[in-house]
């Protein structure tokens, strides 16, 4: 069968005003992912001929986030159909299958666009095929009305509809997929005579079956299709995508205790047998391997994690963190931009960074790596086998040699050779009866101004 082209474009210039924000509605993050690149990573799935994102004036950030797919400026909000429109450019002389999709429509599935694209590519040959929906509560959603012949024959809007049209179940979920060859002439028909002197690409439907042109739909689960339009929406809509990813990871292994006090990244990937404790969170580029225990309310973000590892609880693993089999990071450990190897332990109350630790060292509660001077960054090595004291200060730049010691309370600011002791400390003193001598004094003072 020949391939025919398939063409994807965007519709992301909406300005969100109800969201009160000054990022672009549809760079809010849902799972961690700007809400637009969950639309272009399930556009990519299909791997179209092209990929348009309509954007509106002004709107560079939303440009960069989706580069380098290329971007079509609406200069006015005056509608979908007029969205669409300002596409045309970008797709001249396009006469594959087109997808009409929302930036702020994050949760649609590859499996739904494909069926799309193979509802347009059936034998009635539809100009259009519309993504329909049947939710608990249709409320004011635009609905579908079926001919007899169970094809689309036009979209009505809730306040235009009959009570029998509002008695219909099947909305419009907004998204369209078009025959590129008569799309064009379509939109270009649609008028904008309307309350709202907007052009909108409902109306395409009507135009298309006046014509004689046939129209479908394909139907969806109404959680694919949440738009967002509210920081309450994003909330649902967070939520909803929380469920798929918890539900894929333990599908595939994993094991959460408490499913819904757990959140992760679109890109968190959890091995087999992994455990997670409650109040876990996973930021963007967390990758964790087999046997690993994850206990309760530790954050990680850009982290590596080799199996048979223990984390936490409390432990918070930053950006460039790489923790290897069978290490020990405990409660209240803080790891960023350092190398955690084989077997090495570091069980609570301590920060590390920019650093290498050695396999099977033992890091004391309270030890600090010095890593950062007020202007720059630099690198404390840690040996295999050594042993940090509690409350060591490890002022960097600076090694610490296989097997090494280094004393609790020890302030380390020069190379320590392997297998040596080191002891950076003032000198103990005591005084005897001097505590005793001080409470008498003070007591008798206070004696004398009662």
């Amino acid at each position: 069968m020949a391939h025919r082209p398939l063409a994807c474009v965007i519709l992301a210039a909406g300005k969100g005003t109800r969201m009160k924000s000054d990022l672009p509605k549809v760079l809010h993050r849902v799972a961690g992912r700007p809400m637009v690149g969950h639309v272009l990573a399930a556009v990519k799935t299909l791997d179209p001929d092209h990929v348009v994102v309509v954007v509106g004036p002004g709107m560079d950030s939303v440009a960069a986030a989706v580069a380098p797919y290329p971007t079509a400026v609406q200069h006015e909000q005056r509608g979908t159909a007029d969205a669409v429109r300002a596409a045309f450019g970008l797709l001249e002389g396009f006469t594959g299958d087109v997808i009409v999709l929302y930036g702020d429509t994050p949760l649609v599935t590859p499996d739904t666009l494909r069926a799309l694209v193979q509802a347009r590519r059936q034998a009635a040959d539809p100009a259009v095929v519309v993504l329909g929906m049947r939710p608990d509560d249709a409320g004011a959603y635009g609905r579908l009305i079926l001919n007899a012949r169970g094809g689309l024959e036009k979209i009505v809007e809730y306040l235009d509809a009959s009570e029998e049209e509002r008695a219909v179940t099947l909305c419009n979920a907004g998204l369209m997929a078009f025959d590129g060859a008569r799309m064009f002439d379509l939109i270009g028909s649609v008028g904008n005579d309307n309350a709202k002197s907007e052009y909108y690409l409902t109306d395409v439907v009507q135009i298309a079956r006046r014509a004689g042109m046939a129209c479908a739909v394909v139907e969806a689960a109404p959680a694919e299709v949440v738009g967002v339009n509210s920081r309450a929406e994003l909330a649902e809509v967070e939520k909803l995508l929380q469920g798929r990813l918890r539900k894929a990871a333990m599908d595939n292994g994993a094991t959460l205790i408490d499913p819904d006090s757990t959140f992760l990244s679109v890109d968190t990937r959890l091995g087999r047998d992994v455990v997670v404790g409650p109040g876990c969170f996973f930021g963007a580029g967390v990758t964790v391997g087999d046997r690993v225990e994850i206990k309760p309310y530790c954050h990680l973000e850009g982290v590596r994690i080799d199996s048979g590892a223990v984390i936490g609880p409390y432990a918070r693993l930053r950006p460039g963190a790489e923790i290897g089999p069978d290490a020990h990071i405990g409660n209240f450990v803080e790891v960023k931009n350092a190398v955690i190897e084989a077997g090495a332990k570091a069980n609570h109350l301590t920060y590390i960074g920019d650093a290498r630790v050695g396999a099977k060292a033992n890091i004391g509660a309270g030890t600090i790596t010095c890593n950062y001077d007020g202007f720059s960054k630099s690198r404390t090595e840690i040996g295999a086998g050594a042993f940090i004291g509690s409350n060591s200060a490890l002022v960097a730049p600076v090694v610490i040699g296989d097997g090494a010691i280094v004393g609790a309370g020890s302030v380390v600011t020069m190379a320590v050779e392997a297998d040596a002791l080191v002891v950076a400390r003032g000198n103990q003193k005591a005084y005897a009866g001097w505590a005793k001598r001080f409470r008498e004094r003070k007591q008798n003072e206070k004696a004398k101004k009662a």
